[in-house]
């Protein structure tokens, strides 16, 4: 089994399994302290002593050296901290994206529904949606059919979503914000 090398300097640096206390089986290995102190080179079980001494354990960060280093530390607490970075991780990875929906202001309700149904996938795949309605030249003038418009398209998609921000006049066009609701995966029961 190839094990990455721990790092002491940056302790980000994911190792999955270190060998412990009588799992290390070379002899002679390089120590460092709990407190990253360097204790020099000592048999396996004068190390395996001091650490018992300090009520922690031995792992073994790095094995690929000569002799193996390894240090003193609380391998519990050790695992505790790599699993908190591991789903640091993985929750930055899972980051929804934001799809976008233009509609026009003189748009049809039939292309609404259309664009309502595209919307309503999105929202199925758990990212957001932002609906912007263009305004161009005088439409500018009825923001009130802006906003008639923009709930008509949101009653399309009320069932697996949100609306976070209501629709604002932003410039030329109008926007809002629809993010997938907690239950949306689970149709209505009606």
């Amino acid at each position: 089994m190839h094990l990455q090398p721990f790092c002491p300097i940056n302790p980000n640096y994911i190792v999955k399994k270190l060998r412990i206390n009588l799992e290390i089986r070379v002899p002679t290995i390089r120590l460092i302290g709990a407190e990253g102190e360097q204790l020099g080179i000592l048999s396996r079980d004068a190390a395996i002593a001091l650490a018992q001494e300090a009520g922690l354990d031995l792992a073994e960060v790095a094995p690929n050296v000569n002799p193996p280093v390894c240090k003193i530390l609380d391998y519990g607490k050790y695992q505790y901290h790599q699993k908190k970075i591991e789903m640091k991780h993985r929750r930055m990875q899972k980051k929804a994206e934001i799809k976008g929906i233009r509609i026009g202001f003189k748009i049809g309700d039939h292309d609404i529904g259309i664009k309502a149904r595209q919307a309503h996938k999105f929202l199925e795949d758990g990212n957001s949606v932002k609906v912007t309605l263009l305004f161009r030249g005088r439409e500018a003038a009825y923001k009130d059919l802006g906003i008639a418009k923009m709930m008509k398209f949101y009653e399309g998609v009320k069932d697996v979503g949100h609306m976070e921000e209501q629709p604002k006049k932003q410039g030329n066009a109008m926007l809002m914000v629809v993010t997938p609701s907690k239950s949306g995966h689970h149709k209505a029961e009606a």
